[in-house]
Formats: C-alpha cells, sequence, structure tokens
C-alpha cells in the first residue's frame, strides 16, 4: 500500500483554525476535513505562536526563516566589529612605532 503524505495549503489551515477558534470542536472539524485532531491542534499553536506568519510553508518553518534572518544580521554586525577593531589595531601600532623613534631621537 502507498501512503503519500498529504500536504494542505495555509488557507486551508487558516479556515480550520479560524472554525475552531469560532467555538467549533476540534473533533467535529476533524471529521468534517478528514484530518486527525493531532493535526489541527499543531496549526492552533502554530498560529497562536505566529499568528500572520504562521503556515509560511515548503518546510520551512517561520522559526527557521527568523532565525537565519537574526544570524545573518549578527554576522554583518560582527563583520563590521572585526573591521573597526583592525583599524584600531593599525593605529594603536603606528602610535607605538611613533613613540619609539620620539624616544630614540630624544
Amino acid at each position: 500500500m502507498n501512503l503519500k503524505r498529504r500536504t494542505f495549503s495555509k488557507e486551508f489551515k487558516l479556515h480550520v483554525v479560524r472554525e475552531v477558534r469560532s467555538g467549533r470542536s476540534q473533533a467535529e472539524i476533524a471529521r468534517q476535513y478528514q484530518v486527525l485532531p493531532k493535526i489541527i491542534s499543531r496549526w492552533l499553536t502554530e498560529y497562536r505562536t505566529y499568528a500572520d506568519e504562521a503556515f509560511a510553508g515548503c518546510g520551512n518553518a517561520y522559526t527557521d526563516k527568523a532565525q537565519m534572518a537574526a544570524l545573518e544580521r549578527k554576522i554583518t554586525r560582527l563583520e563590521a566589529e572585526n573591521d573597526l577593531l583592525k583599524k584600531a589595531l593599525t593605529q594603536l601600532d603606528l602610535v607605538r612605532v611613533w613613540a619609539d623613534e620620539l624616544g630614540e631621537s630624544a
């Protein structure tokens, strides 16, 4: 028996979540749409957590995208800090060389 995993659109998930939030029971909705109640619970949790960003699709949860964006911002900030520190170190070395030269000529 070859069972294929079903996929549901964002619109369908939002429709089901709205029905549950309107007061209908999860079991009733699960029977109507032939979806496991456990899946509906997962959709509700994701909707409560991420609201409009829930159900991003393509196998990538919103959390993955948000985490990637945060890490990219952190990399950019750290690269800028490294550049600043390299410049400061270069100038510090120049000051030391200049001080040494002044000390020798005096």
